[in-house]
């Protein structure tokens, strides 16, 4: 049986026996089952800055020529900020069209701790790490790429056989970490099971109810930017049929959809992207571990969606000014938003300010937040592979 398939079941599985133990059964599912799941994440985790920092440096190696790497980052960050324009756009229309949270009677709640979003100076200044390891160490994934960008072009600059032994050394380290996530995936079922029950029996269907306009805009909007602008991209530019790149992508947007980490999912897309969509090794390489960090088109939907719902609840209209402010801030702060659950509050939090949208919406938001970040962080992985498809074809075409 395929992999995508048999997390699939366990999704469904994780949804039927949580709705049946419900909170009754909680405690039990806390204590024997979530840490399960917790042990899952934490071996995907494990992986997470070994294959970031080792794939991109071979990538940068392979590419062998600074000034190809600089042609093919500009095209990478260009289609990333593009389609991200695109992807808020989209959750406007959707939610436009929905109106969720129009005469709804919420009463806010005590406002959800969110940390304080960074100003963009502030982020490129993160982006240079003081210390390397104590960045990786900490799994700040925006420093260890700069930091493997570096290393990769030093090695390129010194050239000849010191070199070499660089590269092959940082290719075995590769190759070694991709043979450990083929290990990791074939307990990803399991994983899937144990780490969906306790949120479904925590949950329930009585807390999805009242918002679920609000998740209904998300996951049309979601399929929206999914099959309009990736499958499109990946048929025109990429030469990839729809059914092709779905079926390709099947086993990392389960595990997305699952986990809601970009950066967790990015060592089976790397995986998939090579193995199974036949983009090269350093273009997935390069492409994709900036994708993890840079692309947040789920995020940019979910903006669009969750600003809109905000303002209905609130009363506050948005004119034409406002609208566009919300799409250059969230397409401007997609750049400094890491890859982990949760981290779509923080963006909301800073294009809520922007045009002057209460915070206290954030409480509304916060109680679905992960399921919405389910949507989200499957848009966002599924992008990073068509752009990798699209830089992979133009990159042979520039041959």
């Amino acid at each position: 049986m395929n992999l995508s398939v048999k997390i699939f079941i366990a999704l469904v599985l994780s949804v039927i026996v949580g709705l049946i133990a419900g909170a009754e059964g909680l405690p039990f599912i806390k204590w024997w089952i979530a840490p399960i799941g917790t042990m899952f994440i934490n071996l995907i985790k494990m992986m997470i800055v070994p294959v970031v920092f080792s794939s991109l440096v071979v990538g940068i190696t392979s590419l062998g020529d600074t000034k190809k790497l600089g042609r093919i980052g500009f095209k990478t960050v260009g289609i990333y900020l593009v389609t991200t324009a695109i992807a808020i756009c989209i959750g406007f229309i959707v939610a436009g069209i929905i109106g969720p949270g129009v005469g709804a009677d919420f009463v806010a709640g005590a406002q959800p701790k969110v940390k304080e979003a960074p100003y963009i100076m502030k982020v490129f200044l993160d982006m240079i790490p003081t210390n390397p390891i104590d960045s990786m160490a900490k799994a700040a994934i925006l420093p260890t790429i700069v930091f493997a960008l570096f290393v990769g072009v030093g090695i390129v600059k010194v050239g000849g056989e010191r070199a070499e032994i660089l590269t092959r050394f940082f290719d075995a380290c590769a190759e070694v970490c991709y043979k450990i996530i083929a290990m990791i995936m074939e307990v990803a079922p399991y994983g899937v099971f144990c780490l969906l029950l306790p949120v479904v029996a925590a949950n329930g269907p009585k807390v999805l109810l009242p918002l679920l306009t609000v998740i209904a805009c998300m996951a049309i909007g979601a399929v929206i930017h999914t099959v309009g602008v990736y499958s499109t991209m990946a048929r025109i530019f990429g030469g990839h049929s729809p059914l092709d790149f779905f079926r390709g992508m099947s086993e990392a947007m389960m595990l997305a959809f699952t986990t809601c980490s970009s950066a967790g999912t990015l060592p089976v897309n790397m995986k998939n992207c090579q193995e199974k969509l036949g983009v090269s090794r350093e273009i997935t390489s390069f492409v994709l571990p900036l994708g993890a960090t840079l692309n947040m088109d789920g995020t940019a939907i979910y903006m669009g969606v969750c600003s809109l719902f905000v303002a209905n609840v609130f009363g506050v209209p948005l004119g034409i000014e406002q609208m566009l402010m919300i799409v250059l801030t969230g397409t401007l702060a997609s750049i400094g938003t890491a890859g982990v659950p949760g981290a779509g509050l923080i963006m909301l939090a800073m294009v809520l300010q922007s045009v002057g949208l209460p915070l206290e919406g954030l409480a509304l938001v916060a109680g679905i937040d992960r399921v919405l970040d389910m949507f989200r962080t499957t848009v966002n992985i599924t992008g990073d592979a068509a752009v990798a498809i699209v830089i992979n074809e133009s990159e042979k075409s520039a041959a």
